[in-house]
């Protein structure tokens, strides 16, 4: 797969050939440097952006150049986003947050009751009513995991989920997401550029220049300093 732009009278190449696939319940970190493709490679799995070559297939299902109209549906049933900014609406209740994907599209049972299941899973039920600027940065990024999950999407594509939060909430926001991945079966790519957030996947892909090097496992922990 590759994705180029026009600049100029040239063309920019931001994706160079890109192919790998994700198994079904896997956690897959995607690391890369500042400007590397990293954005641009989630932003086109998810449908947000095409491929300039190449085909995207989400649970078999080949978006490449499936019209709006379409791909908007399979976004909602097979997608599920968590952005490092969270992304939520802020009129809206921590409730009315999660409910809002399961209005787009038709997904069995009660959409509030789908939302109250999802916060209480993520630990913030007694949050449920509460705005997103009466909540701290990691109960924000709780609820939009909460909301990524509630339509039991095939994967969660989570770009620097853990970039806005201090160490400790960072580490409750990786530990959320294997619990949940244990107790839904959920997968999970996400981009990080931080080597602790990587060593919590189980396998690792890392793009330099809009290619993919090799990388199959989590990177080593640091060495220990000397004496």
């Amino acid at each position: 797969m590759t994705r180029s732009l026009p600049l100029g009278s040239g063309v920019v190449e931001i994706l160079r050939g890109i192919s790998f696939a994700v198994q079904r319940h896997e956690f897959v970190g995607l690391m890369g440097p500042s400007g590397s493709g990293k954005s641009t490679l989630l932003g086109v799995i998810a449908g947000l952006d095409r491929p300039s070559s190449g085909h995207v297939l989400v649970d078999g299902t080949d978006i490449t150049t499936m019209p709006e109209s379409r791909l908007a549906a399979v976004r909602n049933a097979k997608i599920g986003m968590v952005f490092q900014a969270y992304n939520l609406i802020p009129t809206l209740s921590a409730q009315e947050n999660v409910e809002v994907p399961l209005y787009a599209g038709q997904h069995p049972g009660s959409p509030a009751a789908r939302a109250r299941e999802m916060l209480e899973l993520v630990g913030l039920g007694h949050r449920a009513a509460h705005r997103p600027n009466q909540l701290s940065g990691g109960e924000q990024q709780r609820v939009a995991i909460a909301r990524a999950l509630a339509t039991n999407p095939a994967i969660v594509i989570a770009d620097e989920p853990t970039g806005n939060l201090d160490a400790q909430n960072g580490e409750n926001i990786l530990d959320l997401m294997a619990a949940l991945r244990e107790r839904m079966g959920s997968t999970f790519l996400i981009a990080t550029h931080d080597t602790h957030v990587a060593r919590r996947a189980q396998r690792i892909l890392t793009i330099v220049d809009g290619l993919l090097a090799d990388g199959s496992s989590p990177p080593p922990p640091p060495l220990a300093p000397g004496p």
